[in-house]
């Protein structure tokens, strides 16, 4: 393991490798990347400057307490707490626009050198940001799911929908989650009103993977189809805790095939990189698009 940290972390947005240490790592970074397959495994890292908080990352200030699967079918009061914060959060969510580091890996999707993106992250920022050959991991919040007819409904749509119902529902957001749950000041969610399907009247949830419940076992196929055809596997913005993300890490070391990451903290694939590199995702993505190109 080649495990590198530059000494630039907290440095100002720059279009360049400033520092005689940065510029090593980046010379090592591209001899690793030029010319190979590289499938892109991204995580709520590469959203940060989006807007959007992650879950582990190195300002958060406490852990976040994400909605969880049983929790979320079990009881009423599980959705009206699900469905009223996202309700307040989806205005950050809805509204979010690609940044620069999601920019740079549609660059290097248009340039040939990235192949494909699987990512963990459920904000659709990459397709936004005009990558092709995405597949979400864990789902997209554009979207919500009836469980019993299994219809799908606009996100956009059903915000108007939760408004229209709860015209007196007022809460302030206090952070946001990649999720597109909320924390949220103290507010009773008891009386909260959460739509039904249009179609069948039953249960509607978020089109994405909670926490407690299983990829999809075609979409884990299709990501094994992609990670079978990566000749190196980049790694940014994600810590790799979750288990559905770190196993095509694990799995590459098995196979002796080049594992990058590009985080800022630890990171659950730490030992199993061949090279690690802590920086700026929105100044390192682009010099390297660049550099690629």
């Amino acid at each position: 393991m080649n495990v590198i940290y530059t000494d630039n972390v907290s440095a100002q947005p720059s279009n360049k490798i400033n520092t005689k240490v940065a510029t090593e790592d980046f010379e090592k970074l591209v001899q690793i990347l030029k010319d190979k397959r590289i499938l892109v495994l991204s995580g709520a890292g590469i959203s940060t400057d989006s807007g959007i908080p992650d879950y582990r990352g190195p300002d958060r200030k406490r852990p976040a307490k994400p909605m969880r699967y049983q929790e979320f079918i079990k009881a009423d009061f599980g959705r009206q707490r699900y469905w009223s914060r996202s309700m307040i959060g989806w205005a950050t969510m809805g509204d979010a626009k690609p940044n620069e580091g999601h920019k740079a890996v549609a660059a290097m999707e248009a340039s040939g050198n990235v192949f494909a993106v699987l990512t963990q992250n459920v904000d659709g920022l990459h397709q936004a940001a005009g990558s092709k050959s995405v597949l979400e991991l864990h789902g997209s919040l554009a979207v919500v799911r009836c469980l019993a007819c299994q219809k799908l409904e606009s996100r956009r749509k059903l915000q108007d929908r939760m408004l229209g119902l709860n015209p007196n529902f007022e809460a302030e957001a206090v952070e946001i989650a990649p999720d597109g749950d909320a924390e949220i000041k103290q507010h009773s969610t008891e009386a909260f009103v959460v739509p039904d399907c249009l179609h069948c009247e039953g249960m509607l949830k978020p089109d994405v993977v909670f926490f407690g419940e299983n990829v999809p076992k075609k979409r884990v196929e299709t990501a094994w189809s992609m990670f079978d055809y990566a000749e190196v596997l980049l790694v940014v913005g994600s810590s790799l805790t979750v288990f559905s993300g770190y196993r095509f890490v694990k799995k590459a070391r098995a196979l002796s095939k080049p594992v990058v990451i590009l985080n800022q903290g630890e990171t659950r694939g730490d030992d199993d990189a061949t090279l690690k590199l802590e920086y700026r995702l929105g100044e390192l993505l682009p010099a390297l698009a660049k550099k690629l190109a």
